[in-house]
């Protein structure tokens, strides 16, 4: 049986995708690029904000349509979208075979396979979606933080931490299958082992994570301000494996909006907080999200919000215009924002922030990075890798160009970089969002300062 499996949405959707994508191949089906002329196709859907909702309804369609056609029998619908509005989407498009939710990857394995009358005992192991140098590993489920403007406790349900031995044991799996680069996400990454004993336990589980052979970098994202402590950033700054890396969300930086929010700090906490993080990590790179348009937010707060990130505290932004969800607090919030107005907002934090990237960039030229290797580039006959300070899919690249590399030679060649491999990188030249390097062989004296 063929299959094509579509993954919308977030890492943590990538990792419930793989999941199900090893439990049904342990049942014999075999996985399509194509849903054209596939037995079934299954959609892991996001319904976080709006425009993700709009996406996965139109996916759907799209392959209701090719159901119609003749061109696939079935269709099913897996994750946050069919969570959240599974009933209402039962009646809407009565033409899927079945709908299924995101808390328990075993019983969405175990009755799409029942509906396609598949033998199935268990869970088989995950088989990833990226590429095979690096994976996420998903360290707790749900939400219990009471941000006014997020649905996800709604929809994914209450903070739960997978005990580390568990953990340990499946980045030892990945480890095997080649993996060097391990992305913790969750939630709330920071929050985690509250649920199990009463104690945050994320120091301990990155202590224990860096002792697996094979794995060489280490990455948190998804880190709430309210939970870091001196602890896990101590053990971001003394393990060698774990990069000077860290995605913090702040949302905003008026204390007015962060109230609204419901975000448990304040401005003056932030700000202590992140002097507090570079004093212990001085080599760290910072990553962070905003909202612009929250209802109530006034020209002084977004004025606020627009300086803080043009003074460079970040080295990496993420941007979102507020998207009002029902069933959140801030849906009923008066004094919404007109979309002009945050497409406006969005604009001008965009091109503060880009020029807070292209000053980093700059400096970059002249040193020598370590760079993990993402894949061959063949418009530009470079390998495209990043540094420790970015992660896939978000973050800078690095163009590696030699007139010695191709894609033949990254297959072969030992003296060139290959993907899913380090190399050691001279910076030649800067562009706003990407670094252009030549890969140089002692592959120990890379720069681990970030300014």
């Amino acid at each position: 049986m063929k299959i094509n499996l579509i993954t919308l949405g977030c890492p943590k959707n990538i990792v419930d995708s793989e999941f199900i994508k090893g439990g049904l191949k342990a049942c014999g089906v075999e996985f399509v690029d194509e849903a054209n002329g596939a037995e079934a196709v299954i959609i892991n859907t996001c319904g976080f904000i709006e425009s993700a909702k709009e996406e996965s309804i139109d996916t759907i369609l799209q392959a209701v349509q090719l159901k119609k056609r003749g061109h696939v029998r079935n269709v099913y619908v897996t994750g946050c979208l069919s969570e959240r509005y599974g009933k209402d989407l039962r009646q809407e498009i009565p033409e899927v075979d079945g709908f299924y939710g995101n808390r328990d990857m075993q019983q969405v394995v175990a009755g799409i396979a029942r509906q396609l009358r598949l033998k199935y005992e268990l869970i088989g192991e995950r088989e990833l979606l990226t590429p095979k140098h690096y994976a996420y590993l998903k360290i707790s489920e749900g939400c219990e933080h009471p941000c006014t403007f997020c649905a996800i406790p709604a929809i994914r349900g209450n903070f739960r931490s997978t005990p580390i031995p568990d953990l340990v044991a499946q980045t030892a799996r990945l480890a095997t299958q080649g993996v060097k680069e391990l992305i913790l996400v969750a939630q709330d990454t920071t929050q985690y082992g509250l649920d199990l004993n009463g104690r945050q336990q994320l120091p301990e589980l990155l202590h224990a994570l860096c002792r697996v052979d094979g794995i060489e970098w280490i990455r948190l994202m998804y880190a709430y301000p309210y939970h870091i402590t001196d602890a896990m950033l101590e053990a971001v700054a003394g393990e060698p494996k774990i990069v000077k890396y860290i995605d913090m969300p702040i949302q905003h930086i008026s204390s007015r909006m962060l109230k609204r929010m419901a975000r448990r700090v304040d401005r003056e906490f932030t700000e202590k907080l992140l002097e507090q993080m570079r004093a212990i990590i001085p080599a760290l790179a910072l990553r962070t999200s905003v909202i612009v348009g929250f209802p109530g937010e006034t020209e002084a707060d977004f004025q606020e919000l627009l300086d803080f990130v043009a003074e460079g505290n970040f080295e990496r932004l993420g941007i979102f215009a507020y998207s009002q969800e029902e069933n959140t607090p801030a849906f009923g919030f008066s004094e919404q924002i007109p979309e002009e107005i945050k497409r406006e907002r969005y604009d001008l934090l965009m091109q503060a922030q880009l020029q807070v990237a292209a000053e980093w960039s700059s400096r970059q030229i002249g040193r020598r990075l370590r760079v993990l290797i993402d894949e061959f580039d063949s418009s530009t006959n470079a390998g495209r890798g990043r540094t420790a300070w970015d992660c896939p899919e978000i973050d800078h690249t690095v163009l590696v160009r030699s007139s010695h590399v191709s894609l033949q030679s990254l297959r072969r060649n030992s003296e060139t970089p290959k993907v899913g491999e380090f190399c050691e990188v001279e910076i030649v030249e800067a562009h706003d969002y990407d670094l252009i390097g030549i890969p140089r062989r002692r592959p120990n004296s890379f720069s681990m300062n970030i300014h």
